[in-house]
């Protein structure tokens, strides 16, 4: 197999996991742990066979700042298991020379996203606001996994190399 052909194959495999983790998220509230084990598996062949987006200690550390600051989001009811394990994962494609984009990205994207809920369901915006981000019931709450799958996608998008013959 040729690298480019490799390169493609993970390209797939980041975006792919990231949507199929936004889609969960939109419909049930929850990302499923195949989504993440997927990415992080993905991440790993890569590196064994050198076509990652980032190298291993880039991305190792770029996933460890990530893991610290959204498990405490977590840990303050902010943000869900699942976002915090998606966004953590993610960031070890994005790496240390990306994270920062990578965190803005995704940012812009959830602000979007909750300004969308304000004007669109301000009810169900201002009872998510009102909980720290999880009010009861079904489908409740602001669905963070498409902002970290937007803005890790636009991440890939805007870094040369990422996605091969794109950027």
């Amino acid at each position: 197999m040729t690298t480019e052909i490799l390169r493609w194959g993970v390209a797939a495999v980041f975006a792919g996991s990231l949507l199929c983790a936004a889609i969960y998220d939109i419909r049930w509230r929850r990302i499923p742990n195949w989504t993440v084990l997927l990415l992080l598996a993905g991440y790993i062949l890569a590196t064994g066979l050198d076509v990652a987006p980032s190298k291993f200690l880039s991305g190792l550390g770029a996933a460890a700042i990530t893991f610290v600051v959204t498990y405490l989001l977590y840990h303050f009811n902010i943000f869900g298991a699942g976002d915090a394990k998606l966004f953590s994962v993610a960031a070890l494609f994005a790496g240390m020379a990306n994270l920062t984009m990578f965190v803005l990205l995704t940012l812009m994207a959830g602000g979007a996203i909750a300004l969308g809920f304000l004007v669109f369901r301000p009810d169900r915006a201002i009872r998510a606001m009102t909980t720290r981000g999880r009010s009861s019931g079904e489908k409740s709450g602001i669905p963070y996994g498409v902002a970290i799958a937007i803005g890790g996608i636009a991440m890939g998008l805007m870094t040369p190399g990422f996605f091969p013959g794109v950027g």
